[in-house]
């Protein structure tokens, strides 16, 4: 039998200036806890799987809200196994993030892993107000260890002030485009991620196209943006190439 289910948050600054979790609510497989957190005034939340999920003919989705002034971290607590179900049917996985004025929001889940047999599609649509911050990492699995992938269609779409800021879509294993797997796209290579930060700061000092060793490309984006496309031959040392850029572009002189 398929689930259906969705989780949602809400971030506001309350009295104080703290950030509060006024809605916290998450069903099925998508089991949410607030934890501890190292931004000061900010808040975390903390996806927990609660049972296998996304099989087939699943449908998830998680709808997150960040007030005006409000930050917060939403992480989870594994990696989400896409898996095959009974029928032929795909699982959908969709998310829905909107950052008000002045508010920050880190998205930083565990990676997906496609299973041999599962077909996933993914999409998230991100809103923005002029002034918000958004750090947005995405990681995919290509197969557990020793096995092909399944098939994997994921969507990224931003809109930052009601303008388009990225639009993309990426597809692999069996049913995707000729050539996803090929030398000039994966190389060999079975860990996919990407890493999208937008802060206002960069409207005045963006950072520079440039490599970040031989398989990760940093790219300005035609707004205050920056996007990191990586590969690597496994999770680990695809988390190691995105945490390094992080880490370097929250580093960077905020003006």
């Amino acid at each position: 039998m398929s689930v259906r289910a969705t989780a949602r948050i809400t971030a506001a600054l309350d009295g104080r200036g703290v950030t509060s979790l006024p809605v916290l609510a998450g069903d099925g497989p998508l089991a949410l806890r607030r934890t501890r957190t190292t931004t000061g005034s900010g808040a975390r939340v903390t996806v927990v799987g609660a049972m296998s999920a996304p099989l087939g003919g699943d449908r998830l989705s998680i709808v997150t809200r960040v007030g005006e002034g409000a930050r917060l971290t939403v992480d989870s607590a594994a990696a989400t196994v896409a898996l095959p179900g009974e029928g032929h049917e795909p699982a959908t996985y969709e998310t829905e993030l909107s950052v008000q004025e002045r508010a920050e929001l880190r998205w930083l889940p565990e990676q997906l892993v496609s299973a041999r047999g599962s077909v996933l599609h993914m999409t998230t649509r991100v809103r923005l107000a002029p002034t918000a911050r958004l750090v947005l990492r995405e990681e995919q699995i290509l197969g557990r260890h020793a096995e092909t992938t399944g098939t994997l269609v994921g969507r990224l779409t931003v809109h930052r002030a009601g303008r388009p800021l990225i639009d993309q879509q990426l597809a692999y294993g069996p049913g995707a485009p000729g050539g996803w797997d090929g030398a000039a796209v994966l190389g060999g290579h079975r860990a996919v991620g990407q890493l999208l930060v937008v802060d206002p700061v960069f409207e005045e000092k963006c950072p520079e196209w440039r490599m970040l060793g031989d398989t990760a490309v940093l790219t300005p984006l035609a707004g205050p943006a920056v996007l990191v496309t990586a590969l690597a031959a496994d999770a680990r040392r695809l988390r190691g190439v995105l945490d390094e850029a992080l880490n370097e572009l929250l580093d960077a002189p905020r003006g």
